[in-house]
């Protein structure tokens, strides 16, 4: 049997249960690229008796409230996620698609306003497991993460 050997955090967020491959695209959608001074860990292709394989994603000194962490759902419907203080999980909760999604993905229209020279930031409504772009109407398909910004 594999043991997995991922150092603890102290204080920050692990995002579990990601599909396998993309928490890459997790931590785009948070936000998180070189630029952070957070420690990030990544483990990718970990085994996992519920989904074979899954990525996890932790992100020291950051706390990921349940709002920013639905966003997470776009990438990964069945993540959880887990608050650490103190070395310890005192909030964890289950990801949930969120009704509006503004700013992080891209419309597919080109002729999408959104996709012009004009500030205008994106918003997608999510209706029955849709995604249509509130300014032109267009749904987004399963391309989820070509279209993260």
């Amino acid at each position: 049997m594999e043991e997995l050997k991922i150092r603890p955090i102290r204080n920050g967020t692990v995002v579990d249960h990601i599909p396998r491959g993309q928490a890459l695209n997790v931590l785009r959608v948070l936000g998180v690229d070189s630029s952070t001074r957070d420690v990030v860990s990544v483990a990718m292709n970990v085994p996992s008796d519920a989904m074979g394989r899954k990525d996890i994603v932790k992100v020291e000194d950051t706390e990921i409230d349940s709002t920013e962490a639905d966003v997470i759902a776009l990438i990964a419907p069945d993540a959880t996620v887990n608050v650490v203080r103190d070395y310890e999980v005192r909030e964890k909760y289950q990801v949930s698609m969120p009704d509006e999604i503004r700013g992080v993905l891209s419309c597919p229209n080109p002729n999408c306003i959104t996709n012009s020279r004009e500030p205008v930031e994106t918003v997608f409504d999510v209706r029955d497991g849709e995604m249509r772009c509130d300014f032109c109407g267009t749904v987004l398909g399963d391309e989820i993460a070509d279209h993260l910004v």
